[in-house]
């Protein structure tokens, strides 16, 4: 018997495959770094691509950082140091700088969650701002040229310098996460969010897309109105070791950075497969379902129609979305929604069911989770205990010819399966 440990939440689940099936590890490059991560920090803060020098910043100017939330695996306890010491050298007080959690429409983070994210010191010495499209403050900046209102959170925009910090990785619809993104969509209202993800359903509203996908230049477009100044991004293994660091203007970091982000996670794969099991990757890209459907996506490029799809999300804050969860519960299966969705005002939350239906009406989908059964039933997916799944899975092979194709996602958010063209 095979043995293959994927990730589950914070630990792994052991997936067993008989000797005789074909399978295969779809998972994102090994790519070894050379450089001392803490060095090249200092260099790049020191020299920001296509961006003015920190120096010439005026000395009593307000300071505005936009960093994700809790659901995204920045390490701001590497990145963030230096960056602060560096401004600090120039002569600029802790009381001028300001942190914005840039949650876009998830859950607002309470203060108490503020540790889940940031270093203590940086809690204890500054300002930390944590985001609420709902009800914060916003500063109206017209529309872009796709027609989306720009609605920033005005604390951030009326700052004299605007910067984002964050990773680059696939994004599932918006090409590749990064860049303008963090402010652009994190500290926007939930009108700007909702008309830009609306564009979901464009054919190049996909991973690794980015000059062609429209809610990613929607964004780009959305990040040069607010006028971020100086983005700070890295681009980290599948096992979140940060491999290189970029600092400068948001775009142009976007653009050095894009091609280790393609060398690492674009993989190339020969075929469908019959059944695919996937991990988004451990925590916390399960923390809950809204997030490990992203890995879902990815899995579907590669199944057959009528095939299997595994997804391992632990999601311990179960759906993720109260109206995802509501707009599911208000159709009476995945094909009504697939069939209503286009014809409705588009909001996020049902996006995420319209994402789910795409795979979910074409493969058959089980939910290995810790959520309750009946939540998971009540959202049309076939329930599976972590205990359960190897069962489940050896019930699936015997309804599958013996040369079967399996495949194994690991890193299944990030990972880009990219099907080979004859």
């Amino acid at each position: 018997m095979n043995k293959i440990e994927l990730p589950y939440g914070k630990t792994n689940i052991s997936i067993h495959l008989p000797e005789d099936r074909n399978f295969k590890i779809i998972a994102p490059h090994a790519i070894v770094s050379t450089k001392k991560i803490v060095d090249q920090l200092h260099r790049v803060i020191d020299m920001p691509l296509a961006a003015l020098s920190l120096a010439t910043i005026r000395k009593n100017a307000k300071i505005a950082i936009a960093i994700n939330d809790k659901t995204r695996p920045v390490p701001n306890s590497l990145l963030l140091p230096p960056l602060l010491d560096k401004l600090s050298v120039l002569g600029f007080r802790a009381s001028q700088i300001t942190f914005f959690i840039a949650s876009g429409t998830h859950t607002p983070m309470l203060k108490e969650e503020f540790s889940l994210t940031l270093p203590e010191d940086i809690i204890r010495d500054y300002q930390v701002v944590a985001h609420d499209c709902d009800n914060a403050a916003m500063l109206d900046l017209g529309q872009t040229s796709r027609g989306t209102p720009i609605l920033v959170n005005a604390a951030y925009a009326r700052a004299d310098v605007k910067m984002v910090v964050g990773n680059i990785e696939p994004h599932h619809f918006m090409g590749y996460s990064g860049g303008v993104k963090s402010a652009a969509i994190g500290l926007t209202s939930r009108e700007t969010i909702n008309r830009n993800h609306a564009m979901l359903t464009d054919i190049q509203a996909v991973s690794g897309s980015f000059n062609q996908n429209p809610m990613r230049q929607d964004v780009e477009e959305i990040g040069q109105r607010i006028k971020v100044n100086y983005a700070l991004n890295t681009v980290m293994d599948q096992n979140k070791q940060v491999l290189d660091v970029f600092f400068g203007e948001p775009l142009a970091v976007m653009q050095a950075a894009i091609p280790l982000v393609n060398r690492i996670y674009k993989v190339p794969v020969e075929q469908h497969y019959d059944l695919v099991i996937v991990s988004p990757g451990g925590h916390p890209k399960d923390i809950n379902l809204y997030q490990a459907q992203k890995g879902l996506t990815h899995a579907a490029r590669i199944t057959k129609d009528n095939g299997w799809i595994i997804l391992l999300a632990a999601c311990p804050e179960g759906v993720g979305s109260d109206h995802f969860e509501a707009y599911v519960h208000s159709k009476n299966s995945y094909k009504q929604i697939l069939a209503d969705f286009s014809t409705e005002t588009f909001s996020v939350g049902p996006h995420k069911a319209f994402q789910i239906a795409r795979d979910a009406v074409r493969t058959q989908i089980i939910l290995v989770t810790d959520m309750p059964e009946e939540v998971v039933k009540g959202l049309y997916l076939e329930p599976c205990s972590p205990k359960q799944v190897n069962a489940k899975i050896a019930h699936i092979l015997e309804s599958l010819p013996s040369s079967s194709p399996i495949a194994l996602m690991p890193m299944g958010t990030t990972t880009i399966p990219t099907l080979k063209t004859k």
